[in-house]
């Protein structure tokens, strides 16, 4: 168990106790606030390329100087570009309409009416990896909910975040007149932060915990011990079915498309083959992925089939390949060796298809379609704060704003 050390606890207590004490001034904000704090983040990040920029730098040298591996440095890097792309979001996410706070369910007996609302949480934490573009998901995520948020990011992006929330989130909210505390950013690169995270539930009920299968579900155990629940994105790894019926051109422009990026957890990882095509179909793939500098990982396997190759800095450019008899094994399969992430089928068969899907029961299930669109934005239009895979109800896939609120009942009279 990580010791966390008296220093720590207490930064991460101001943190969520700042947070706390800032949460009201958005809960209570009307929705043109709201918007106006997200336009004024776009604004705000716009006209900060430069500071933002230097001190991503610093981040990107020190983490090269460590030895990161390329596609983590790829996570890590900001540009131009994708400072940009983060803008034109907030500015999407600022002119989608809010969800009703109130509605009306059904009359009741005694002259009464029952109306469901929807409230924010309070302090919602997140825990995640070293991506600064995650810092900005995140708030502005929290935001659009009315919840205050304490944000600890990876030690290797701490100064990009740090700038981020210094140059971005606190002067937007000031900007319209909301408190800029309720946005936190812990301060240390301790890991230990995130322990100390999970364990404030007077403060802090909901973290949010994105990173690394073991170290998430390590923070999960520890959330359940102090009675802090949590929705996790822990595991990932797309899966990719090649059906007897498919369409060898759009299975390589498919592989393609799945690998055009390494360190994210929808990429190509694992790719099932009939056994009619294998043999003739297997060439062309590892071509293709050849051509990608990605190498292919055939049986027997020293590994096990569903292994995530994108948490593995030394291996992350590899896909797994496997043959299998039907798309029925192959959704067993995805369904027991993989994480449950997404899958897709390549087929031109609408009944193999539908099989497929129906049998496969993981959080995004996809024909003749990349698993990378498993993705709040690509999907829903929205930035995400994570994807979340658990097997109980509740928010399941890409979670964003309409998903951070609890319900209440009310009734008044009529």
């Amino acid at each position: 168990m990580t010791v966390v050390t008296e220093s720590v606890s207490s930064a991460v207590a101001s943190c969520a106790q700042a947070a706390f004490r800032a949460a009201p001034s958005l809960a209570a904000a009307p929705d043109a606030t709201i918007d106006g704090a997200l336009s004024a983040m776009a604004s705000h990040l716009r006209s900060s390329v430069d500071v933002l920029m230097a001190a991503n730098e610093a981040d990107v040298a020190a983490a090269r100087e460590s030895g990161m591996s390329a596609g983590l440095l790829d996570r890590l890097r900001l540009s131009p570009e994708r400072l940009e792309s983060m803008a034109a979001a907030l500015d999407l996410l600022a002119s989608t309409p809010h969800p009703p706070r109130s509605e009306f369910v059904r009359d009741l007996p005694g002259g009464l009416k029952l109306y469901e609302r929807r409230r924010p949480v309070g302090v919602i934490g997140a825990n995640y990896e070293a991506r600064p573009n995650v810092t900005v998901d995140v708030a502005s995520q929290l935001v659009k909910s009315r919840n205050a948020g304490v944000l600890r990011t990876g030690g290797a992006a701490l100064r990009s975040a740090t700038a981020l929330l210094e140059h971005v989130v606190a002067p937007a909210l000031s900007d319209v007149s909301l408190d800029p505390a309720a946005i936190q950013l812990v301060p240390t690169p301790d890991r230990a932060a995130a322990t100390a995270l999970v364990s404030q539930p007077a403060h802090i009920p909901l973290v949010i915990l994105r990173g690394s299968g073991d170290t998430t579900r390590t923070l999960g155990e520890e959330a359940a011990r102090h009675g802090v629940r949590t929705l996790a994105h822990a595991d990932g790894g797309g899966v990719l079915y090649v059906d007897v019926d498919a369409d060898v051109e759009r299975v390589l422009s498919l592989v393609k498309d799945s690998v055009d990026r390494l360190g994210v957890c929808n990429r190509l990882n694992l790719l099932l083959i009939h056994s009619s095509l294998y043999e003739s179909l297997l060439p062309k793939v590892s071509q293709t992925l050849a051509d990608l500098d990605i190498t292919v990982s055939l049986p027997p396997h020293s590994h096990p089939v569903g292994y995530e190759w994108a948490l593995d800095s030394d291996r992350e450019a590899t896909v797994t390949v496997l043959p299998v008899s039907s798309a029925q094994q192959a959704a067993e399969v995805a369904n027991v060796e993989t994480s449950g992430l997404a899958a897709s089928i390549v087929t031109t068969s609408e009944a193999t298809a539908t099989a497929f899907m129906d049998a496969y029961t993981g959080t995004g299930v996809f024909w003749n379609a990349t698993t990378r669109l498993l993705d709040g934005f690509k999907l829903l239009a929205v930035p995400e704060t994570g994807i979340n895979i658990d097997k109980v109800p509740g928010p399941r896939g890409p979670v964003t704003y309409p998903d951070l609120c609890l319900r209440q009942y009310a009734i008044v009279p009529a």
